[in-house]
């Protein structure tokens, strides 16, 4: 099970409390999403990974009220639009485009995603793979407070979902 929560963040300040905590940088990606447009509580995504050229069909299927719990199921794919003409003819209409340049830090079982996402602005997800949810809670929380994180900056919308409230104000 993925277990993440996400923050909203000064990217500069909180990149140096997280090399500070002794995490290491374990990649640069520049990211751009295409969700298709189906019913929550799934979604369906294909990641361009453009300085690497990785392409990504992913599928997740949240498993709770708060956006933090995730069954993530991903296949690499050799062509994006190959696999979208696929989705479109198979009936799924794209919904949104998230794009975003990510620093991923990883410090034992914590993974830090340092996100600039085009258009919302700076976040973090923490994340941790685990069968044990509670525990995996308790480990980002314990993470997030060294960060001097708190209740208050977590952001419980899916990033499509604060594109689209963005786009209709």
């Amino acid at each position: 099970m993925e277990v993440e929560v996400k923050f909203r963040v000064l990217l500069d300040e909180i990149k140096e409390k997280i090399e500070k905590l002794g995490a290491e940088l374990v990649r640069e990606e520049v990211q751009e999403d295409l969700y298709f447009d189906i019913p929550l509580p799934n979604l369906l995504r294909i990641r361009r990974i453009v300085n690497t050229g990785e392409i990504i069909l992913g599928y997740k299927e949240i498993k709770d009220q708060k956006n933090e719990e995730f069954d993530e199921i991903e296949v690499e794919v050799k062509d994006f639009d190959k696999i979208r003409e696929i989705l479109k003819r198979l009936g799924f209409k794209e919904d949104t485009w998230v794009k975003k340049h990510r620093h991923v830090y990883r410090l034992g079982n914590v993974t830090f995603e340092l996100n600039h996402v085009e258009g919302l602005g700076d976040f973090l997800d923490i994340e941790v793979i685990s069968d044990d949810v509670e525990e995996a809670k308790r480990k980002i929380w314990e993470v997030a407070r060294e960060l001097e994180l708190k209740e208050e900056d977590v952001e419980p919308r899916l990033y499509q979902e604060l594109i689209k409230e963005k786009g209709s104000t």
